[in-house]
């Protein structure tokens, strides 16, 4: 609880912390609307393949011409990950631009922080061991949620509780894995001209929609957190935040868990399409286990909502800001020398399922698109039967039929191998 005092002391002493944006979408503005507001925080440089674009963004979150014209701009990634400041920000969602961003800071020596969770999803252990060795940071970004998920895990564990479950919410139903980006905008109560004009690209939404974004969050949870995901994938059971503590526990005591130590996403929508009582679309929680009998009664005394034995007990943060919260894992990055969450292992990832039966020689659209949909899946599992991961399953050629349904290996695509993706999953593989 001192990052506000740190970042002033360096705005005193004339040494601001110094980042560079490599990506200025809706994330990216998101953070660029609070730097104004942050004593001891400035981007020096920010990297987009329209830098007028970028600019642009940049007034119309509230920068003043004098503080863009002292910005330097500048459509190379590349240049923005090895320029002369303290932290690099990844965030273009691309996976592949965005290993080769963070292995580019990290051999300049620079802290990375990942708001690509695609990326990180695809080789995260390899580019924090790659972090580790280099003797900087990797972390994932706070306001997104596997980095918020990660701190209550954290939290929790560090407060002597067992965590039986973690996770987020989202709206979902089983349907939903089939839509296309020619279908989404109805399920968001926009026509397709309301959405090209306030610049929604569909694709994009199109992945929080059919279940990929969330199975990419979901490993990326499993992955900084050391918990499990269940073999056959998210079940999205329908609950609220009042039941979390019921719904979310092992089976042998009545939940609907394998066991202790899992993730899973819960959907704000019943299976018929009733909304949930009391949601949790827009935020994150964790289940906790008590350790003994007198932390379980001290559930009770101190109202955390529980399960019927008492053991079990829910706690939740209702929403999450994305990069309007960014800053703080920055500023914890340069100025504590703390990770706000990182990939400490390989336990989920998330891989291609088709969208609809697939031919052989046609060309896979990767997340939110028209072909392929996201499943998350124990690494385990993944590694043994070499499934493909879905931040490879974009611009390649299937080399084999494929049924409606079937998780596609890496074997039915034509993969390029000088793509970093490529070969840092192989690296992963063995």
């Amino acid at each position: 609880m001192n990052l506000t005092q740190l970042a002033q002391e360096r705005a005193a002493a004339g040494r601001p912390v110094r980042a560079a944006l490599i990506g200025a979408g809706k994330f990216g503005s998101m953070f660029l609307s609070q730097v104004p507001t942050i004593a001891g925080l400035e981007v020096a440089v920010i990297a987009d393949l329209d830098p007028e674009r970028a600019r642009n963004a940049c007034r119309s979150v509230g920068w003043s011409e004098a503080l863009i014209s002292a910005t330097r701009f500048t459509e190379s990634g590349g240049a923005a990950a090895q320029a002369e400041v303290d932290v690099v920000i990844e965030a273009t969602g691309n996976p592949e631009a965005g290993i080769r961003h963070a292995e580019a800071a990290i051999a300049a020596g620079r802290h990375i922080v990942m708001v690509n969770v695609e990326a990180d999803v695809l080789a995260g252990p390899v580019l924090a061991e790659q972090a580790r060795a280099a003797g900087v940071i990797y972390s994932m970004a706070y306001g997104d949620q596997p980095a918020l998920v990660a701190e209550m895990v954290d939290w929790a564990r560090a407060a002597g509780f067992m965590v039986a479950c973690a996770g987020k919410g989202t709206k979902y139903l089983p349907a939903y894995h089939h839509v296309t980006p020619d279908e989404v905008w109805a399920h968001y109560g926009l026509t397709a001209a309301e959405a090209a004009k306030a610049g929604m690209n569909p694709q994009m939404f199109n992945s929080f929609l059919d279940g990929t974004k969330s199975a990419i969050e979901a490993a990326a949870m499993a992955n900084a957190c050391g918990l499990d995901l269940p073999e056959a994938g998210l079940g999205f059971p329908a609950c609220g935040v009042d039941d979390l503590a019921h719904i979310l526990r092992p089976e042998s005591v009545g939940g609907q868990l394998a066991r202790d130590g899992m993730v899973e996403i819960v959907s704000s929508l019943e299976r018929d399409g009733r909304p949930v009582f009391r949601d949790l679309r827009w935020g994150v929680f964790v289940v906790l286990k008590a350790p003994n009998a007198y932390a379980s009664a001290c559930f009770r005394q101190y109202g955390l909502p529980t399960d019927a034995t008492g053991h079990y007990a829910a706690m939740y943060k209702p929403f999450h800001l994305i990069g309007l919260e960014l800053s703080i894992s920055v500023l914890s990055v340069a100025l504590r020398g703390a990770a706000t969450g990182s990939t400490r292992g390989w336990r989920g990832d998330a891989v291609a399922v088709a969208k609809r039966a697939l031919k052989a020689g046609e060309w896979l659209d990767g997340e939110g698109g028209w072909t392929v949909y996201a499943k998350a899946q124990p690494a385990a599992i993944s590694a043994r039967d070499r499934l493909l991961p879905i931040g490879l399953a974009h611009d390649v050629r299937l080399t084999r039929d494929v049924a409606l349904g079937e998780m596609l290996r890496m074997e039915d695509v034509a993969l390029d191998p000088a793509r970093r993706g490529v070969t840092l999953r192989q690296q992963m593989l063995g």
